[in-house]
């Protein structure tokens, strides 16, 4: 009998970008810092809290070392606006 090859978990690839288009069912475009365009999809926990992300929004996105063209968005960035009047 052989043992099967278990293959080794690799780490996700986090990088930051900022959405560009908002396509159907929680699907965006989201233009990373190095220029490059990806297609990526809502985590759960963010899908689970309503969290809701828009159009110029920053985001945080994970991707599979496998695939680069497609990403997970795991973080919305808050948008620094000050008020202090």
């Amino acid at each position: 009998m052989q043992k099967k090859k278990i293959m080794a978990k690799t780490e996700a690839i986090t990088m930051d970008g900022e959405v560009m288009q908002a396509l159907g069912y929680e699907n965006f475009r989201v233009e990373l810092d190095n220029n490059v365009q990806i297609l990526a999809s809502v985590c759960g926990k963010m899908r689970l809290h309503h969290i809701r992300i828009m159009p110029g929004d920053r985001v945080r996105v994970e991707m599979s070392p496998y695939d680069l063209t497609r990403g997970r968005i795991c973080y919305r960035y808050r948008n620094v606006t000050s008020n202090n009047k």
